[in-house]
């Protein structure tokens, strides 16, 4: 009797927490059916899967993702939940990869328009009512102005359309106004933005910033018009970079007298599990609140391993465009009709448990350690010795806590796959236990037919446990590897007090005329996981964020050569977030 009534509690919990009929929240990196490079000489360090340079436009109250090389894109209604469309854009007769590459995508009356990255015309341009499905027809044949990573504005008040496209350590970005009957240039163009590393310390090529021997690339055009401003947004300094970034030109032309906003990068995350935001697209949802979708850097495989994060964007009381990335790779709400303040973040509030925690797995390949998957660092990862049913990971949290959330981050090892595929999944249980003694069932997918590389399980009722086991049943290809396996909810101890002694030290420009990096130090916190440093060049608007975890200090590269700034710092951990430090002003 017993056996029986433990089996219906875990069948019963099993329906309770797989049934996420009230999710609210998701994680980045997305969650959707990434497809595997295409191009033969950027896989030769393994297949593996890859996107970047995303838009997300809404278009009849539903959101449409494209993104580069995907043989498809996705739509959805609550932009958590993503369907896939199979089709191909480019013409029958093209012999290339890049299918659709860093696309534009626009939409101008009732219709949804969509091109891809072209210096020649084998590109058309197609148009689509009812893009749900694969019905789209060619608008026009070829974009002969040619442009690689294009962005296009339909200014619905004048009832004109712009092209913006580039993407160089060279040239500048550059925008011409596009006929809206023939959709093509009329052969204005005009060359609009363009880099000032010297100035602008974020936009220096390299990991760091501190590569001196390239110049940085700037990329990505896309423009949004607000309160009849219009605001020219760019990537830099390149795509492979955890510092990959989107800046902003603001003008009351959408073709003329563009100035730097102030308040730069407005995109950037630099620090964290999921690490850049770069090369984007900024976007409404259906209760008119901003969002910026944009390019998460792996690049472990190849240089252009790439993952897609969406983060919540706005605009302050004096139209200063901002995107809160703060615990941005943590849950964070989904568009909700309440008026919420984008500028202080969606972060639901649920920590990372099980960072750098013990975990035993069923067996190990070679150097990829097991520790790999609780150290919030996406470019490293454990994999187990095959993909086969009954392999298994076991994080221990260190104590019974309040679980609300997992996110399982798959690494590709000994994938097979190049291109999209179609009709793959992955099949997994995961079990709780207080002791890792007696287990039940939590989530159960052993029956899902969904393809999920980042998959986000917001638990409908939060568990109480210490451990928790996945076992593998399938996986698309290759090997069971997790580069996150990540555990969110809430400890049952203290969080971390305020950081002490928290000190930014930024060079004397009599002395060594650097003024573009500043040096951070503070008190290391014994309590504390990590620490958020908020930066900005107002106190009242310390929009850019980092995130470090297991240092106390931090050499910052980002910064604008003649302003001053100030910084504030908070330490978190498994209970929660400190309050902030005092605000530290440099000049």
């Amino acid at each position: 009797m017993k056996t029986i009534k433990n089996l219906f509690l875990s069948l019963f919990i099993c329906f309770i927490f797989n049934a996420n009929a009230q999710q609210k929240t998701y994680c980045n990196p997305i969650n959707i059916d990434y497809g595997y490079c295409p191009i033969p000489n950027f896989v030769n360090q393994g297949k593996h899967r890859t996107t970047a340079d995303p838009v997300i436009v809404n278009f009849k109250g539903k959101y449409f993702l494209f993104s580069t090389n995907q043989w498809g894109y996705w739509w959805s209604e609550d932009m958590n939940n993503w369907n896939f469309v199979s089709r191909k854009f480019l013409k029958p007769d093209a012999n290339v990869y890049d299918e659709l590459c860093a696309p534009a995508v626009f939409v101008m009356k009732d219709e949804m328009y969509v091109v891809g990255s072209t210096h020649s015309p084998t590109f058309p341009i197609w148009k689509s009512k009812n893009p749900t499905h694969d019905e789209w027809e060619i608008a026009t044949d070829a974009l002969k102005v040619g442009a690689w990573d294009p962005g296009f504005l339909y200014d619905k008040e004048k009832d004109k359309l712009f092209l913006y496209w580039g993407s160089s350590n060279e040239f500048p970005i550059m925008g011409t106004e596009i006929n809206t009957k023939t959709l093509q240039s009329e052969g204005y163009v005009k060359p609009l933005i363009s880099l000032h590393p010297e100035d602008h310390g974020w936009e220096r090529f390299g990991e760091y910033n501190d590569n001196t021997f390239l110049q940085p690339f700037i990329e990505g055009a896309w423009m949004t018009k607000h309160n009849g401003k219009y605001y020219l947004q760019y990537g830099a300094p390149a795509t492979e970079f955890s510092g990959y970034a989107d800046g902003v030109f603001v003008s009351n032309d959408p073709l003329d007298r563009f100035e730097y906003q102030s308040h730069n990068p407005f995109s950037y995350k630099p620090g964290g599990f999921a690490r850049g935001a770069g090369h984007g697209a900024t976007f409404t949802d259906n209760f008119d609140n901003y969002w910026h979708v944009s390019t998460i850097a792996i690049g472990v495989k190849n240089s252009f391993e790439r993952r897609i994060g969406i983060w919540p964007a706005g605009f302050d009381k004096d139209d200063v465009m901002y995107c809160n990335t703060a615990y941005g790779d943590y849950p964070t709400y989904l568009p909700t009709k309440d008026s919420v303040d984008h500028s202080k973040g969606l972060f639901r509030g649920w920590m990372l448990l099980n960072y750098n925690k013990p975990v035993q797995v069923s067996s190990t390949l070679g150097g990829y350690q097991s520790n790999f998957a609780v150290d919030e660092d996406i470019k490293t990862y454990w994999c187990a010795k095959t993909g086969n049913m009954g392999e298994w990971f076991q994080t221990d949290l260190g104590e019974v806590s309040t679980v609300n959330a997992i996110q399982i981050n798959y690494a590709d090892q000994d994938a097979e796959f190049t291109e999209k595929t179609l009709y793959k999944f992955h099949r997994y249980k995961i079990f709780a236990s207080n002791d890792g003694k007696k287990w039940s069932i939590i989530v159960d997918k052993s029956k899902n037919i969904k393809d999920v590389p980042h998959d986000y399980i917001e638990l409908e009722t939060p568990i109480k446990a210490r451990f928790l086991k996945f076992e593998n049943i399938k996986i698309p290809s290759g090997k069971l590897a997790f580069s996150g396996f990540r555990v969110f909810g809430k400890g049952t101890g203290t969080k971390p007090k305020a950081v002490q002694n928290f000190v930014v030290l930024r060079a004397d420009p009599k002395k060594f005329g650097e003024r573009r990096s500043s040096w951070m130090k503070w008190e290391q916190n014994q309590d504390a996981d990590g620490y958020m440093i908020y930066f900005g060049k107002d106190p009242n608007k310390l929009y850019g964020s980092i995130m470090i975890y297991g240092k106390s200090d931090f050499f910052f590269t980002g910064m604008d050569r003649t302003d001053a700034y100030y910084f504030q710092i908070e330490a978190f951990n498994n209970n929660g977030i400190s309050d902030r430090s005092e605000i530290k002003k440099v000049e």
